[in-house]
């Protein structure tokens, strides 16, 4: 009979039985079926979620610009400001300092916006005679408060005995720090008209000079407490000449005062 017995693993109509031994699973793999599920799970819940919407989901109107930042009626305040002897009645935003009301709703620009946050004090007015940073200072803390800024120092054209003396003794560089620096000057010899050089440095000293006028910043309080006192003071802002007129600028408050 000899060998006529067929292995059924042999016949050409059955595939051949593959090694079903596990592979290992490797980086790789896992990723791209994680990737692939999550996918689908995102997927299953956006259909899900486009099918619970109503109908008329699409004709609720949708909020605009102009209603987001309306600001309400009951959310502003009606403030009086005695600035540098005039009434001023305001409604302003509980959140606006003192530096942005005087310098945006009165157009005062001497007080200069440095550092906003109390540290340079280019922004000093007098509160009460009292040197203050407005820009930590809120116009509703302001209420009935007299307000002092650096034009309310002049008469007319003609600058104040502290600006006077720092446009003679050349108290500053670049200008824009001199405004605070007067202020604070003008409010210490207000509280002591005769202070020492100690006296001076301490009063000052929260309004920072990056030019590094120091010496001259002190000299010039000096001078104004004697131009206060009544000393003489020489023709013209820091001895006439072009020089003088650019000095003079400067302690009203920047170049023609502005901004």
């Amino acid at each position: 009979m000899g060998d006529d017995h067929e292995d059924p693993d042999d016949r050409p109509d059955r595939p051949r039985r593959r090694d079903t031994a596990k592979r290992p699973v490797t980086r790789r793999g896992f990723l791209k079926t994680a990737g692939m599920g999550a996918l689908a799970v995102a997927a299953a819940s956006q259909v899900a979620g486009m099918s619970a919407a109503p109908a008329n989901a699409t004709d609720a109107p949708a909020a605009s610009a102009a209603d987001t930042d309306a600001v309400p009626g009951e959310e502003t305040a009606r403030v009086t400001l005695v600035v540098n002897g005039r009434r001023r009645r305001l409604l302003v935003e509980p959140r606006w300092s003192l530096l942005f009301v005087l310098r945006e709703k009165l157009g005062l620009t001497g007080a200069k916006p440095g550092c906003e946050r109390g540290e340079c004090g280019a922004c000093t007015v007098l509160i009460d005679d009292v040197p203050r940073y407005s820009c930590l200072t809120l116009a509703v803390e302001a209420d009935g408060r007299r307000i002092t800024t650096l034009e309310g120092l002049m008469d007319g054209e003609k600058l104040g005995p502290v600006q006077q003396a720092f446009a003679e003794k050349d108290g500053f560089q670049c200008g824009y720090c001199t405004p605070g620096q007067i202020m604070a000057a003008e409010g210490l010899l207000r509280a002591n008209p005769s202070p020492t050089v100690d006296d001076i440095r301490r009063g000052t000293s929260g309004n920072l000079c990056r030019c590094g006028a120091y010496a001259n910043i002190v000299a010039s309080v000096q001078r104004a407490a004697e131009l206060r006192r009544g000393g003489a003071a020489p023709g013209g802002a820091g001895g006439g000449g072009a020089g003088a007129g650019a000095a003079a600028d400067r302690a009203r408050g920047g170049a023609g005062g502005g901004r």
